[in-house]
């Protein structure tokens, strides 16, 4: 989606998850006619997870925040929720931050639309997409209109009670004669603010270790879980030609594992372009190439490797997500020194590198992806995620929920 582009929703109930390289609280309001909230209740975040027809899920730092909204619940005469996202660590800016919103059924996970909102600077929070109701039907709007005061700027444009701490002002000068009673306050028809101010609650857990993003301009880099690199070095993106190595010994001595190597191409809808593996050496016109089969894991070095020209691939292809599979069943527990590493095609210099220091009895893995930012650069993030699947085709489905 672009900005102020709309879809009508198929379906009643959809969930609205924003990922980005660092943690992001991710909060929902329903708004009325005027564009407010009815009260302090209409505000959905992780300490006050459910509203009418309005839920918020937490992503524990290893996984999106989401709201989930079911449209047939929402009270009458609300007319819009909007979800909102702003970073977790204090003072942190949107500036080289790419969140996506990915818009999906919420009963059977397909993804409906993306958007990743342009140009981001100095915003601390955005609305990122509204659902909303024309004309008897729901909708969902892409917005990415940025706040630089945070989510207590949003909360307070929607109407929202926002206490925020202030230093306590000095005390006065004792008076000659003491003064008379204050009167009581006038009633007012503003929703009272709850014990625990909605918007500046206590600081959610920090982010798990590994998350945060880094660029190559210090040399090589080495990369954790869920650790994300982005493809620039002196400022510039690299779009020359890469190459993923991706390598593997037997566990303990053990026999001959035959591994394979593939990536998989999607475009912007997470929607599946094609996939290079042993049976399939080229793909995107020749963008991508395999080096073919390594049917032991033999020898020193990167047992196969998978060369992708960043500058030839079409505008259709942004996210590469590369797998090792177990075609012959054998367990990645049976494993050793698994890895992948990124080098400059034309130099040979390792860029990036990947361990993966753990196993699970499983037969395929996710290693990383490769994800095109807005901007034209590429980033690439540590996976390391298992999953039962002896050929590609079984990564395709599991490999496009990961991006």
């Amino acid at each position: 989606m672009t900005p102020g582009s709309n879809i009508p929703l198929p379906t009643a109930r959809v969930t609205v998850d924003v990922a980005a390289p660092v943690r992001l609280d991710v909060s929902g309001l329903l708004l009325t006619a005027d564009g407010k909230v009815r009260s302090d209740d209409d505000f959905i975040f992780y300490n006050q997870p459910a509203g009418p027809g309005v839920s918020h899920r937490s992503g524990g730092g290893s996984a999106p925040d989401a709201i989930t909204i079911d449209t047939t619940a929402v009270p009458p005469g609300i007319e819009k929720i909007v979800v909102t996202a702003s970073p977790d660590a204090q003072g942190q800016t949107f500036r080289g931050i790419e969140p996506t919103a990915t818009i999906r059924g919420a009963d059977d996970n397909a993804v409906l639309a993306t958007f990743t909102p342009p140009r981001l600077g100095d915003e601390t929070a955005l609305v990122i997409v509204e659902v909303y109701l024309r004309n008897g039907v729901w909708k969902a709007r892409a917005v990415g209109q940025g706040y630089s005061n945070g989510l207590a700027g949003i909360a307070t444009d929607f109407g929202v009670t926002v206490e925020e701490p202030a230093a306590q002002p000095a005390a006065p000068a004792q008076p000659a004669t003491p003064p008379p009673p204050a009167p009581p306050a006038p009633p007012t028809t503003a929703p009272q603010a709850p014990p625990a101010p909605a918007a500046a609650p206590p600081a959610p857990p920090a982010p798990a270790p590994g998350t945060g993003k880094i660029n190559l301009d210090k040399g090589r880099v080495s990369l954790q879980k869920n650790q994300t690199v982005s493809l620039m070095k002196g400022g510039r993106p690299l779009l020359s030609q890469v190459r993923m190595g991706l390598g593997w010994e037997p566990a303990y001595r053990g026999k001959d594992i035959d591994l394979d190597a593939s990536v998989i191409a999607y475009g912007p809808q997470r929607n599946h372009i094609d996939s290079c593996y042993f049976g399939k050496l080229q793909i995107v016109n020749g963008a991508i190439k395999h080096s073919g089969d390594n049917l032991t894991g033999e020898g020193g070095g990167d047992d196969e490797t998978i060369t992708v020209d960043l500058g030839r691939l079409p505008q259709d292809v942004s996210g590469l997500v590369f797998t090792v599979n177990s075609f012959s069943g054998q367990k990645f527990t049976e494993v050793a020194k698994a890895y992948c590493r990124l080098l400059d095609a034309a130099t040979g210099e390792e860029l990036v590198r990947f361990d993966l220091t753990s196993a699970e009895p499983q037969t395929g893995v996710m290693m990383a992806k490769l994800i095109r930012q807005f901007s034209g650069e590429w980033e690439m993030t540590a996976m390391g995620d298992f999953v039962k699947s002896r050929t590609v085709r079984g990564m395709v489905k599991p490999a496009a929920q990961a991006l």
